[in-house]
């Protein structure tokens, strides 16, 4: 066994380079698709279950393309043809996701656009540990996090700066996207394609078999035929059942106390889970085991202890983001610009600054991408990520006691800290405890704990503000806060020997 190269400063630059581009898909959308959607007519509940899309299609692809992503090698490499294919679809869906007709056409452009983001990001995830030696893990996915923070300032900020600097009009009759926003989308479109691009051509990717001579992991990891005869089916089933259950469970309340509708679709993703989950000792037992989808869920059964830690800190931190992201523009709008009218200035004027604030996180995590080693060394990484997350959670509370708009860009500092946090600590803490053959797979069923908390915030959150909030969409973002705390608290049981 080898130990891999060190990398110097510039390699991992052009192999996290990508993150820039692809970041810029992600803040366009998360910044500007709810006002999209409430453009094209969507009523504040609508839009928790219009971005379910998003989460479900990060649930399904990612660890598809994990899976195929071990198991490619070619010209373009491992991981790098899937970069080249994402890039080129986001691209198409950015550009034609502001000209979208209808609510619903909205929508799946979201569906597609998010799908073609996750094709290129979960191999980015994968490639840093893929290249680099343990050590410097860390300061690839740091790297990563500066480029996220970095592509999200710009991005999140293109529609204002359309708007005050280039004299772009950001208002437009009922049912049209203002043309502010159909340029940031446009260009989005342009630099995505050329930041991931780089990355492609300025990277330099290990062979299946220089990466087995590297791996000590594959040393002590059981082979797959050892691991699928261990496979517990009974608990698969066990877990089927009480899948079930809480659907039945669920359903059996929306119709006996006529909750919202919107909770029918979490009653039918439990059942469809249920289904799947009792597939696989069928395919098990029946000895079809030689496919990608029964090997995934054999992983995700024989989960390693520190991603199983790992589970329910991102649960937390990722439905209090998806709070965030769903809720801002009508929180702000609302609570601080006083309109709801997507017609009118205030409202337009209420999203435009959403966006900066989104910008001003995200810059903020850039920085603190600079400033998080430091508190590393000193506090250990449970800590350190203890402390942004709770800097987090003051920074989403602290919008309800402010009532000058120009003050939330405060709030966002503690925000942007989380951020670049949960972008970096947890997969440092992870990647260290993964084979490289496993790679891609293992950090595609990782981001389950990212999406499945999104699908639940996406189906449960209309629910909650109408029902304890009285509709003040303010108060999701008081209830992110509280869950990134929580998110903290539960990094310090997590083992990273």
């Amino acid at each position: 066994m080898q130990n891999k190269p060190q990398l110097n400063f510039w390699q991992i630059w052009n192999m996290c380079f990508g993150f820039l581009g692809i970041q810029f898909g992600f803040a366009l959308q998360n910044a500007n698709v709810s006002r999209i959607f409430q453009t094209l007519g969507a009523s504040i509940d609508d839009i928790p279950i219009l971005w379910i899309a998003a989460p479900i299609t990060g649930l399904v692809v990612q660890p598809i393309v994990g899976y195929l992503s071990d198991n490619t090698w070619g010209r373009l490499g491992r991981r790098r043809p899937y970069f080249l294919y994402g890039a080129i679809a986001t691209s198409a869906a950015l550009c034609f996701m502001p000209h979208s007709p209808t609510l619903w056409i909205a929508a799946g452009m979201l569906w597609i656009m998010d799908a073609s983001i996750n094709v290129s990001m979960e191999p980015f995830r994968a490639l840093v540990g893929d290249n680099l030696p343990k050590n410097q893990q860390p300061k690839g996915y740091l790297v990563q996090s500066f480029f996220i923070g970095v592509g999200a300032i710009v991005a999140s900020a293109l529609p204002w700066v359309f708007t005050n600097i280039l004299n772009v009009s950001n208002t437009a009759e009922a049912g049209q996207i203002p043309d502010s926003v159909t340029y940031a989308f446009y260009a989005g479109a342009v630099i995505l394609f050329l930041a991931v691009g780089w990355s492609i051509i300025k990277t330099k990717e290990y062979s299946p078999e220089e990466l087995a001579s590297f791996d000590e992991h594959n040393t002590i990891t059981n082979t797959e035929s050892v691991i699928a005869s261990q496979f517990n089916t009974q608990k698969c089933n066990r877990y089927a059942v009480i899948t079930a259950l809480a659907g039945a469970v669920i359903l059996s309340a929306v119709i006996y106390f006529e909750l919202d509708q919107q909770l029918y679709i979490l009653a039918g993703l439990l059942a469809v889970a249920a289904i799947m989950l009792l597939s696989i000792p069928f395919l098990h037992n029946k000895g079809r085991v030689e496919n990608g989808y029964y090997k995934v869920a054999v992983d995700f059964f024989n989960l390693p202890k520190t991603m199983r830690q790992l589970a329910p800190v991102q649960f937390c931190s990722w439905f209090a983001l998806f709070a965030m992201w769903i809720y801002t523009t009508s929180a702000v709008t609302s609570h601080h610009y006083g309109s709801s009218d997507t017609t009118s200035v205030a409202y337009n004027t209420g999203a435009d600054w959403v966006g900066i604030l989104f910008a001003a996180y995200n810059g903020f995590a850039a920085l603190a991408a600079l400033v998080i080693p430091v508190l590393v060394n000193k506090l250990g990484v449970k800590k350190a990520h203890l402390l942004n997350m709770a800097l987090g959670g003051l920074g989403l509370a602290s919008m309800t006691m402010i009532n000058d708009p120009a003050y939330l860009l405060l709030s966002m500092v503690g925000v942007g800290f989380a951020w670049a946090s949960i972008l970096s600590l947890p997969y440092a803490m992870l990647a260290s405890s993964l084979p490289s053959h496993k790679m891609g797979v293992y950090m595609g069923i990782f981001n389950f704990f990212i999406v499945i908390p999104q699908i639940l915030a996406a189906t449960l959150l209309g629910f909650i503000v109408n029902t304890f909030f009285g509709g003040e969409a303010i108060y999701a973002l008081v209830t992110g806060g509280v869950l990134m705390v929580a998110a903290g608290l539960l990094t310090l049981r997590v083992s990273t020997d």
